[in-house]
């Protein structure tokens, strides 16, 4: 996803006076420039840095909607709506599957040794972004027994 894209978007929100999906990417551009500030390179935004932050924004998201008591169900369907939209600017991760090919071809080595930790270590170096940390732990820790 690049940065422009998302500024785009959140124009023709703006315009089509959808406040709910404005205030969805908004708070996803915001959450790039600050990550693109603590990074060092706010001039030149990489599609990997937005990518970073719309997946922390979602977890963010997601965390308040599990947390959110079921009697206050409007804010919970807030929560829902917001996810949604952030969802579709979210990078499509690896699944189960590629996730257990790319470690069996790429870390045969490190799998040898059953290190979990070093394995880990190396294997979300790789993968940040690109697979979901849960499911990455799991499959590792499966490997490894």
């Amino acid at each position: 996803m690049q940065m422009e894209q998302l500024q785009k978007d959140m124009i023709a929100a703006m315009k089509a006076k959808d406040k709910t999906r404005k205030d969805a990417i908004s708070a996803l551009v915001s959450a790039v420039k600050k990550l693109a500030i603590d990074e060092g390179c706010r001039d030149n935004i990489m599609e990997e840095l937005v990518d970073r932050a719309v997946l922390k924004e979602m977890k963010l998201v997601k965390e308040q909607y599990d947390t959110c008591p079921d009697e206050r169900a409007e804010l919970k369907a807030a929560y829902g709506t917001t996810y949604g939209i952030m969802k579709e600017y979210a990078p499509v991760l690896m699944s189960e599957e590629e996730i257990t090919e790319y470690i069996k071809t790429h870390f045969s080595e490190a799998l040898a040794a059953k290190n979990k930790g070093v394995l880990m270590k190396a294997i979300m170096a790789d993968l940040k972004g690109k697979a979901d940390g849960k499911i990455i732990n799991k499959i590792v820790a499966a490997l490894c027994e």
